[in-house]
């Protein structure tokens, strides 16, 4: 259950448009400065910081703070391993049931 509840965790941080448009910003840059996220996305300074916050949580990006510089980066491993375990997640959800027309007769599906 605890993975379950991880996995929510993390697909919850992604459910947010800005949110992803962080991640793909520090994809494309390897790390970036705050106050340059800021500058690219049409939201606030303070808005912005807490999207990152909650990606950082979630464990997605790394960050540093440096006076009133903050730096952060995407953690790839995490990235990685989340792709890998949603990938597998997925394909046992992509198994035929009975209710699929393509699975044909409902007593020969297990």
């Amino acid at each position: 259950m605890a993975d379950l509840v991880l996995r929510a965790e993390r697909l919850k941080a992604l459910a947010h448009p800005q949110r992803l448009a962080i991640l793909e910003i520090l994809a494309a840059r390897g790390s970036c400065v705050c106050g340059e996220l800021v500058a690219e996305l049409p939201i606030a300074q303070a808005t912005v910081s807490q999207h990152l916050k909650i990606l950082k949580e979630a464990g997605f990006i790394r960050g540093t703070v440096d006076g009133p510089r903050s730096c952060y980066g995407l953690d790839a491993a995490l990235v990685a391993t989340f792709r890998s375990e949603i990938d597998s997640w997925l394909a046992g959800l992509a198994r035929p049931t009975c209710c699929d027309p393509e699975a044909g007769d409902p007593e020969t599906v297990r």
